[in-house]
């Protein structure tokens, strides 16, 4: 029995464990719905808070857009009242400028009305004086015609004259004026020293007992210094100096070179005298080629021929009235590229042509004719352009001046040689030869004016032209020349220019 009832009481307990877990479910199941219930309510009424607040929110929005968009458009409807209110003032005041011109458009419209009529009158009355003026005259109206229009031509013609008199009036005072700034400005910017130097071809002796062992035993010593270097030696009583004469510069720096180490070495004899003029000669040429060379380096240029670079070395020993022709050739060539530049021409040939334009005198001595043209000749066989020829022959006038650079040549060079102090000549010497010359030219009769000009290398005639004749001032030229040569000492060569001008001139009252 015990085990039925044990048994019995597991079952009891099974059952009522049984019980207690359905009822515990059951409570449990009950609490949580009504958790979740009170948990949704809440939630629905939070929703339906913040949605009410969303639509009070909405709406406040709507109502306060609403009262803006009313603002503005009453803003706008004000707007509009004012402009419309000002379009309606300009429309008045449009009407009433309308008004007066509609009554001038009809004034006008008379006014035009009583001008055709009054043309009408005027083309009868036109009409009616030609055929009164053609029965006076006796002439057609092509013939009246042409007779105006030649009248009207001549008048023309005068005042097309008068004009062009004052355009070149005008013209050549401008001119002038550049002309005058732009030498100035070049002056200025190449201001150099004055280049004058006495050349004296004379050797200091320390004593006067050198003078016999110069000339040697019966002369040999001199006249094979002489021979060797072609140059005259003069040893007269001026004290501890020989003279060296010769018409050849280069001969004459040859031989003072050579006599000057001959005194320091004291070894005269006719065999060491020729080596030493020999060993001098070489030395001299050396010294040409390197100042030929620095010229042209100086200048800017290159490609020049050899030769003509020796021959500018020459102008070294080359001198006129004191004024070395090498530092006048360099000055004349940056004077020239200077106003050049400021003319717009080309500059490399204004500096070739002034370095180049006193080539001829490295060889006047040993060709005839003005330097000018030898030098002409010379560029022209060294493949100088015909344009680089005219430049160096024109430069004295010799020929007429082709291009700008030729004339700027041709001042730079009498800016640079023919100022006073440039050469060896004081400003009273200078200032008295052009006087002389202008005498000289003014004391034959039937001159009105007359001018030197180029520093005294031209001298230039105005002539009374009721005085003289045309054959006249060629006799005047001649006249003049040869009395200048009689009696003027001077320079190179002067120009003879005698001019003959008749004039017309009347005044307008």
């Amino acid at each position: 029995m015990e085990p039925v009832m044990i048994g019995l009481g597991l079952l009891a307990c099974v059952f009522v464990g049984f019980a207690l877990g359905y009822v515990l479910r059951q409570y449990l199941g009950s609490s949580k719905i009504r958790s979740a219930q009170e948990e949704a309510e809440r939630i629905v009424s939070e929703a339906e808070t913040k949605q009410r607040e969303m639509m009070v929110e909405a709406q406040t929005e709507a109502i306060n857009a609403l009262r803006e968009g009313e603002q503005e458009l009453k803003q706008r409807r004000r707007e509009v009242r004012n402009q419309e209110e000002r379009l309606q003032k300009r429309q008045e005041a449009l009407d009433r400028r309308i008004e007066p011109l509609e009554r001038r458009e009809g004034q006008v419209a008379g006014l035009e009305t009583r001008l055709k009529e009054r043309e009408d009158e005027l083309e009868e009355l036109r009409r009616r004086r030609t055929e009164e003026l053609q029965a006076v005259s006796r002439l057609t109206r092509e013939e009246a015609k042409e007779l105006l229009l030649q009248s009207v031509e001549e008048e023309s013609r005068q005042d097309m004259a008068r004009v062009i008199r004052e355009v070149e009036q005008e013209a050549r005072e401008t001119a002038d004026r550049e002309a005058r700034k732009i030498i100035s400005e070049a002056i200025q910017r190449y201001a150099p020293d004055e280049v004058a130097e006495v050349t004296v071809s004379t050797v200091d002796l320390p004593s006067d007992e050198l003078k016999g062992r110069i000339i040697g035993r019966g002369g040999r010593n001199i006249r094979a210094l002489e021979g060797a270097a072609g140059v005259d030696l003069i040893v007269d009583d001026t004290p501890e100096a020989v003279t060296i004469s010769s018409f050849d510069p280069v001969r004459r720096e040859v031989a003072r070179v050579a006599l000057t180490r001959l005194i320091a070495d004291g070894r005269i004899h006719p065999g060491r005298i020729e080596q030493v003029v020999a060993k001098a000669s070489r030395e001299v040429e050396s010294i040409i080629q390197e100042e030929g060379e620095r010229a042209v380096f100086d200048i800017g240029l290159s490609g020049m021929h050899p030769e003509l670079v020796k021959l500018l070395g020459r102008l070294k020993y080359r001198t006129s009235y004191g004024q070395n022709q090498l530092d006048h050739a360099l000055q004349t060539a940056h004077l020239a590229g200077m106003m050049a530049a400021e003319l717009g021409a080309d500059i490399q040939l204004a500096k070739e042509g002034g370095l180049l334009h006193d080539i001829g005198k490295a060889v006047d001595h040993e060709v005839e004719g003005p330097h000018a043209l030898i030098g002409a000749d010379i560029a022209r066989r060294y493949g100088k352009s015909p344009v680089m020829v005219n430049v160096i022959a024109s430069h004295h006038a010799e020929e007429e001046a082709q291009t700008v650079e030729a004339v700027l040549v041709a001042a730079a060079d009498a800016i640079s040689g023919a100022r006073p102090g440039a050469r060896r000549e004081s400003l009273e010497t200078y200032v008295k030869r052009i006087r002389a010359l202008e005498e000289v030219a003014s004391s034959f009769p039937g001159i009105s004016e007359c001018y030197a000009i180029q520093a005294g290398r031209e001298i230039r005639i105005v002539v009374k032209p009721e005085k003289l004749d045309d054959l006249g001032i060629l006799r005047l030229s001649k006249d003049v020349a040869r009395k200048v040569e009689e009696n003027l000492e001077y320079p190179g060569q002067i120009k003879v220019t005698v001019i003959r001008e008749t004039r017309a001139v009347d005044y307008a009252k």
